[in-house]
């Protein structure tokens, strides 16, 4: 598989959550599972993690949160990323973040939504069959 066909992945830590074990697992699925990765660490601002997406020209954005802060960061990354005219990538997110809250998360973009104990193939799967790899035809 040449560069070109790959699925560009972004793998971000917004605000101030330093625990990122979980964000490396799934960072390490996606590569192994021949994706192209980047892991931006830890304590990224919206700002960051949207020209993060925008310098890499990212296919998916998927975002990590232990803290709670979901509902108030996760709408600043869409807002940064609409800033830049790239509200066409794929987004998804996991962590902790309560059931009721998915909803809302669906509603401003994020088409996937993972929990603890989430096993990285069906995130892997799940990536496959919701991003489109750069140079291959569309499904219409």
């Amino acid at each position: 598989m040449t560069q070109e066909g790959k699925i560009k992945v972004i793998i971000a830590k917004p605000g101030l959550d330093g625990h990122d074990r979980g964000a490396k697992v799934v960072a390490r699925a996606l590569r192994d599972a021949g994706m192209e990765v980047v892991y931006t660490g830890i304590r990224q601002t919206p700002e960051m993690i949207a020209e993060t997406a925008l310098q890499e020209d990212a296919d998916v954005i998927g975002l990590s949160i232990l803290s709670g802060a979901h509902l108030e960061l996760f709408p600043r990354v869409v807002q940064e990323l609409k800033k830049r005219k790239m509200d066409d990538l794929v987004l998804f997110c996991g962590g902790i973040i309560p059931r009721d809250d998915i909803p809302v998360l669906e509603k401003i973009g994020f088409r996937g939504v993972f929990g603890p104990g989430t096993s990285t193939l069906d995130i892997v799967e799940w990536v496959r069959k919701n991003v489109p790899a750069k140079g291959a035809p569309s499904k219409s």
